[in-house]
Formats: C-alpha cells, sequence, structure tokens
C-alpha cells in the first residue's frame, strides 16, 4: 500500500471521536469509512475526499484540489487534496468535516 503513515494517523486522531468509522484499505492506500461509506482516505500523499455530487465543483474551485482520477477518469463527488491542502489541523479538519456532512446524508449500509 502507498500510502503515508503519519498521514493517515491524522486521519485517525480527527476520526477517532466520531462513532461508526472503520478503516479499510482501498485504492492503493487506507479510507475510512462513515457507517460503511467510504468518506476520506489518504493515498501517497493525497487526502481523497467524498464531498459528494452537489459540493464537487465548488470544492474543486479551492486551492491544492483536484478531481480523484485514480481509474484514469474523474469520479464525480470524489476530489484529492494535496498536502499543502491539508497542512495545518485547520485545514484537515475542515475538509474531513465537510466529508463527514455529506456521507451522513447516505444510508448507512449494513
Amino acid at each position: 500500500m502507498a500510502y503515508d503513515e503519519k498521514a493517515a494517523q491524522r486521519l485517525r486522531k480527527v476520526f477517532s471521536r466520531r462513532k461508526g468509522v472503520t478503516e479499510k484499505k482501498m485504492f492503493g492506500g487506507v479510507a475510512f469509512m462513515l457507517h460503511g461509506n467510504m468518506c476520506c482516505g489518504e493515498n501517497e500523499d493525497l487526502l481523497m475526499l467524498r464531498v459528494g455530487p452537489d459540493n464537487y465543483d465548488e470544492s474543486l474551485k479551492e486551492k491544492h484540489t483536484r478531481p480523484m482520477d485514480f481509474t484514469g477518469r474523474p469520479m464525480k463527488g470524489y476530489i484529492y487534496v494535496e498536502p499543502r491542502g491539508y497542512k495545518s489541523e485547520e485545514d484537515l479538519r475542515s475538509w474531513l468535516d465537510r466529508a463527514a456532512k455529506f456521507v451522513k446524508t447516505l444510508p448507512p449500509k449494513k
């Protein structure tokens, strides 16, 4: 798996306070699921976020973001944030809160 363990540990720290969070290896990195739905993760220093289709275009207007395209095609509703975009704890929490807010609108998976 090609992910930065320090970055993954930062995600664990933020999500340790939330209920319904599980960690899973996927997309060549580590992902965090909220009630069974992929919420965020880390892969090769990139923060992966599920912001949802309605927040997708607006999220991509922010600095240090780009479409999540690990398959060669952009995945609508998912973005990457480069390390400069989540360097501070405040920035990281803001991004993770945005992803969690969207994922909470989805029905839990069993």
